[in-house]
């Protein structure tokens, strides 16, 4: 009877916890099973490690050879677990020395002729791994991605056979090093918007203190032209940052880019997606639309004709920054600290006051109804774009140019770091009794806050959101307080025009 044990993770969220494979080869009619809560892929495993070991050159043992990725309860699924058991047969069977799968962690889908393939959810397994204190074993074309964890210790192996070399201490798999610096693909720049100096301004407003926007107003005006733009000129991610977006993106159906790496998500889903596209779901859950724009931008043109019951999921993350998702069988937690951007028509055919326009009072109260009065109330800055001027679409004379991103960039980083020095935190996160400490106004400012909230019809969601896009404007002043200009101004952002004509 011999017993071999090789470690493992699985990929629960974005969680990898550790899977102890156990491997029990004992005399019998030769057999294999595999037990452990197992989906389809890797109950097919065992046939392909057993053409993966004969294909190597290896004796597949004619004995009775028992499985089992422990925990029980724990659902696995995928390729990943292809390499460590067939490391665990090799070893159970005493082709390979058990004492060398101490310290290691192994992850990896093996082709039928033992070439090592790639698996989704590496970031999250490297990080486990690192903080387990032992190296990971993976497939060299996942070796990349792992090295961007800088602490950890991760070796990229393109073979079955390199990996048994290795663990024989025959020829040594090189440590994967830290990736050079990786080349994002360029945002677009805002210099390219003629014009819009109001929906510019705000645009700039929303970076510095990450507020949620809604432009709105008839077709052509650059309202997706303008929020294309806000990641050109956000703050650089964070490591932290960095490595939470990429992990979200290492488990989604697309995987991880390394081009993406401190690159700030924009996302732009149809207007036909699903609630579940937007905030994740499925029988194993996979983050959806709203994780995939953690510490990036979730951009939804045409809001209106997003389907009601989708825009209203968001309501959750919007406020928590994180979406759960429960399923008969386990519950995932997904990360969703996203910039909202959204743009809408003012009306059916977009052209609400024209001589062209025949929409009805009717047709733009429904049109305008699609979008509820909660998920309005939760958006920080509503602004009207009006048509761009004529004279804006001729080339640029005596080469005249609009403001590039990086001069609204380098605004945008010293309100940050003004708010950074202040709070630790941007404006947008400030909580009620921060507020209290930091949006102090005068005792007119008040009672101008007081009587715009009263004529508005605001909430008091409102009242404590516009204290907030105050501070960020004062903060791009570079004022210590919270002027009269600063709140006024604050207070114009939540006048979007209701009427029907």
């Amino acid at each position: 009877m011999s017993i071999a044990t090789v470690n493992s993770r699985a990929i629960i969220g974005v969680d990898a916890p550790l899977v102890t494979i156990e491997v029990h080869i004992s005399n019998g009619l030769p057999s294999l099973s595999i037990v452990g809560m197992l989906e389809t892929a890797v109950k097919e495993s065992k046939d392909r490690v057993r053409s993966a070991l004969l294909n190597s050159q290896f004796n597949f043992p004619q004995q009775r050879i028992t499985i089992n990725l422990a925990p029980a309860d724990l659902p696995k699924e995928g390729g990943r677990f292809d390499l460590p058991i067939a490391l665990g047969i090799l070893a159970a069977s005493n082709q390979l020395p058990i004492s060398s799968l101490v310290d290691k962690e192994f992850i990896g889908e093996l082709g039928l002729t033992g070439e090592l393939r790639a698996v989704r959810g590496v970031l999250p397994t490297i990080l486990a791994t690192s903080r387990a204190k032992r190296e990971l074993i993976l497939p060299a074309d996942n070796a990349k991605e792992a090295s961007l964890i800088e602490d950890a210790v991760s070796l990229g192996a393109s073979h079955l056979l390199d990996v048994c070399a290795h663990l024989a201490g025959q020829k040594r798999l090189d440590i994967t090093k830290v990736s050079e610096q990786v080349e994002g693909i360029p945002y677009p720049d805002l210099e390219d918007v003629r014009g819009q100096a109001h929906a510019r301004r705000a645009l700039e407003i929303a970076a510095a203190g990450s507020h949620s926007l809604l432009f709105s107003g008839p077709p052509g005006t650059g309202k997706t032209m303008l929020a294309s733009r806000l990641p050109s000129i956000l703050a650089d991610m964070t490591e932290s940052e960095a490595v939470e977006t990429a992990t979200v993106h290492s488990i989604s159906a697309q995987g991880f880019k390394l081009k993406q790496w401190r690159q700030r998500p924009f996302r732009s889903p149809h207007h036909t997606a699903s609630a579940v596209a937007m905030v994740g779901g499925g029988s194993q859950p996979r983050p959806g639309e709203v994780s995939l724009a953690h510490h990036g931008v979730l951009f939804l043109d045409e809001l209106p004709e997003f389907d009601r019951k989708v825009l209203e999921v968001l309501r959750e993350p919007i406020e928590s920054g994180k979406i759960t998702i429960s399923r008969a069988a386990n519950q995932s937690e997904f990360p969703a600290r996203f910039q909202l951007v959204t743009a809408m028509n003012p009306c059916p055919c977009g052209y609400l006051g024209e001589v062209r326009c025949h929409c009805t009072e009717d047709q733009v109260r429904r049109y305008r109804a699609k979008v509820s009065g909660p998920l309005m109330d939760r958006i920080d800055m509503l602004l009207e774009v009006p048509p761009v001027a004529k004279s804006m679409l001729r080339p640029a004379q005596n080469g005249e140019k609009e403001e590039s991103s990086a001069t609204v960039r380098a605004r945008v980083l010293r309100a940050r770091s003004i708010q950074i020095k202040r709070a630790g935190k941007a404006n947008y996160l400030l909580e009620n009794k921060e507020l209290e400490v930091h949006c102090k106004l005068s005792e007119s400012n008040y009672q101008l806050l007081e009587t715009a909230i009263s004529r508005l019809g605001l909430s008091a969601r409102a009242y404590h959101r516009i204290l907030k896009v105050a501070r960020t404007i004062a903060d791009l002043a570079e004022s210590k307080h919270i002027e009269t200009a600063h709140l006024s101004e604050a207070i114009g952002y939540r006048r979007l025009d209701t009427r029907t004509h």
